[in-house]
């Protein structure tokens, strides 16, 4: 007997998402059926896990399959598995919500795509799995039991932006899918979901090395005798896959193509890798991997929860996914396998964190990723410019966290600059290019090249033709602070500490000149070091200005107000440093404040008062010339309103 229907909504997100995909024009159809198959397939993996450590769970575990029906008279087609299923909460979870970010932005990316590989690229994307069965159901069925439990769970929808669940009494352990296939199309034999030879081909084409084997039930029909009798028709159970595990084979006996197949299967994606790795350890430590380094970034790719995408076999048997101990989080994008020989199938994290062979697998993986992301930058820079676009911010990730690879990170990023509006450079060209007596790689760092280059820190370095890394990605702020020197020459920020371009000879040209201005302005320095005392430490004459009035410097060891952000975002306290006022000498702003500061001894108070309200804006527009919002910005602009209307 069933418990009471109910009839509920997609979450808004997911329903809005359903609706561009059954009504969206998609080139490749069949691969839907590779979806349920992957799924069916993770359910296996997970239930045979969850038997090895949990030894009072009463689970069939005899013979653990995934079997396919098709039906042509109903046009019905069904994948069922007996694997680990799921609960009533489960299922509204994981299918009747979309319980990912991203959404809307795939709904936006959708509805502007051109064509349907567009389409297909985007929703390679973001992996909408089960929800491509709308693409070629009218209505979808799904039966389902958790194993080592009782009940279970029957869940309905036609992809109208509603469901129906209940409770169901009696179903077979596992999972089953039952679509309802859309009216057949007579013009379109290729894409008959329910003709035999179709899904023997969709299997062998998509997930003939699945581990499990994958049944269904094949007619064969025996021509009839001379006599003139019927044909002779018999039902047998067929194995569709080879379940040969493709990182075992050798790679000449592997297609790119089935590299390919393998690469959607594991990671879920509907694009083809940028490139494979495949590797074989042998000695004191074996083990098999196949690994994948995507042409596209997965939309959580800077989630907190984003797993690695690497998944560990031990002589062939599924362990465990998204296995953060073999692969370090800045590597988190690269999709494989890994088929340990020597360890215990009964594992925890916690055991293979303190594993040596897992360390040294970690360690010679890690290598192997660097060294053919290198290939890609000297002999393939079309597949390392794509590489870069996608996964360059999370790389560089590893500045921080991987010393013993940080030489070989630094060779194989690239970084925009002054240099070129479009190329990027990679360290070894910038020092290739740096200026006879230069000995510091200048770097600039802020939320956009633009912004960047409208900078007044880049003045001087503009007027003496020296090239200026331009760092616009927020991991930049960090890692540069963890990176001391590129072949021997020093990062420099140059928007930090002390910055003096001139040449031996020029600086004893200038000295004479430098002296007279120090003193000259000394008192107006002063003043406006006690003035401002509440928002800078100091403040001085500069030598990187050529043509805006002022700027602010943070000091060689400070904290930059934007890394400052970052920190104080993730929760850590950061106190707010002072940074340093630097005045441009030969500004005539600059000039006229010295002169009026001069005349104090001749001016009334209130002028004193007019005085240091300019000093006021004269911070005030260093902070906006570097993208930064005055502490007060309603006195900033009342300041400001008040200057601008006794000009009028």
């Amino acid at each position: 007997m069933s418990a009471r229907v109910e009839q509920l909504e997609f979450q808004a997100e997911a329903r809005q998402l359903l609706e561009l995909l059954v009504h969206s024009v998609y080139s490749d159809k069949d691969s839907f059926l590779r979806e349920l198959i992957s799924n069916a397939s993770d359910a296996l993996d997970k239930l045979r896990l969850e038997t090895m450590r949990n030894k009072d769970l009463t689970a069939d575990t005899s013979d653990l399959h995934i079997d396919i029906e098709v039906a042509h008279a109903p046009r019905t087609l069904t994948v069922r598995d007996n694997g680990i299923g799921m609960t009533h909460d489960e299922v509204v979870d994981l299918i009747g919500t979309l319980a990912k970010s991203g959404t809307a932005q795939l709904r936006q990316q959708l509805r502007e795509a051109k064509n349907s590989a567009a389409s297909e690229e985007l929703i390679g994307q973001f992996g909408v799995g089960f929800y491509s069965t709308f693409m070629v159901a009218d209505r979808v069925e799904l039966l389902t039991r958790k194993a080592g439990e009782s009940g279970a769970t029957r869940w309905v929808s036609s992809g109208d932006g509603t469901y129906t669940i209940e409770s169901v009494d009696d179903a077979p352990q596992g999972t089953t899918v039952t679509l309802h296939l859309k009216p057949e199309d007579v013009e379109d034999q290729l894409h008959d979901y329910t003709a035999q030879w179709k899904i023997r081909e969709l299997v062998k084409k998509y997930s003939d090395f699945i581990a499990w084997p994958i049944r269904m039930q094949v007619e064969q029909r025996t021509p009839a005798t001379e006599d003139g009798g019927a044909d002779n028709v018999s039902v047998e159970t067929q194995t569709l896959n080879s379940m040969k595990a493709l990182w075992a084979k050798p790679k000449d006996e592997v297609s790119e193509q089935e590299y390919h197949e393998f690469y959607k299967h594991i990671a879920h994606a509907w694009d083809d890798p940028l490139t494979v790795i495949s590797m074989k350890g042998e000695g004191t430590f074996e083990y098999q991997a196949l690994l994948f380094i995507p042409s596209h970034a997965p939309f959580d790719l800077f989630t907190r929860d984003a797993g690695t995408g690497v998944q560990l076999y031990i002589r062939r048997v599924f362990v465990m996914g998204d296995c953060d101990e073999l692969m370090p989080r800045y590597l988190r994008f690269v999709k494989g396998v890994v088929d340990a020989q020597g360890m215990s199938l009964n594992v925890s994290r916690e055991i293979l964190q303190q594993d040596r062979q897992v360390t040294a697998i970690r360690r010679r993986l890690t290598k192997k990723i660097l060294s053919t992301i290198a290939d890609l930058q000297s002999g393939k820079p079309e597949d390392y410019s794509t590489f870069w676009t996608q996964f360059g911010a999370v790389l560089k990730e590893g500045l921080m966290s991987d010393p013993d690879n940080q030489d070989t990170l630094l060779r194989v990023s690239s970084f925009s600059s002054t240099q070129s509006d479009d190329e990027l450079t990679t360290l070894a060209e910038y020092v290739e290019r740096m200026k006879d007596g230069q000995e510091q790689i200048f770097y600039a760092t802020g939320p956009s090249r633009d912004q960047l280059l409208k900078s007044p820190h880049l003045e001087a370095f503009r007027a003496k033709g020296y090239e200026v890394l331009l760092l616009t990605d927020p991991v930049d702020e960090i890692w540069v602070g963890s990176v001391p020197e590129f072949d021997g020459k020093p990062l420099q920020s140059v928007a930090k500490g002390e910055v003096d371009l001139d040449s031996d000879a020029d600086r004893a040209d200038h000295e004479a000149e430098r002296e007279a201005e120090q003193q000259e302005f000394a008192d107006l320095l002063a003043w406006l070091t006690e003035t401002l005392g509440d928002h800078v430490s100091e403040v001085r004459l500069s030598h990187r200005l050529t043509e805006s009035p002022a700027c602010l410097i943070t000091p060689s060891f400070g904290i930059t107000p934007a890394l400052a952000r970052m920190y104080r975002a993730s929760g850590q306290v950061i106190p707010t440093g002072k940074r340093i006022l630097e005045l441009n000498p030969k500004h005539s702003l600059v000039t006229g404040l010295r002169e009026a500061h001069a005349a104090e001894a001749d001016v009334p108070e209130a002028n004193m008062h007019r005085l240091a309200e300019t000093a006021e804006l004269l911070y005030g527009t260093a902070l906006l010339a570097e993208g930064e919002v005055p502490e007060d910005p309603a006195k900033f602009a009342g300041l400001l309103a008040d200057r601008l209307a006794r000009t009028v």
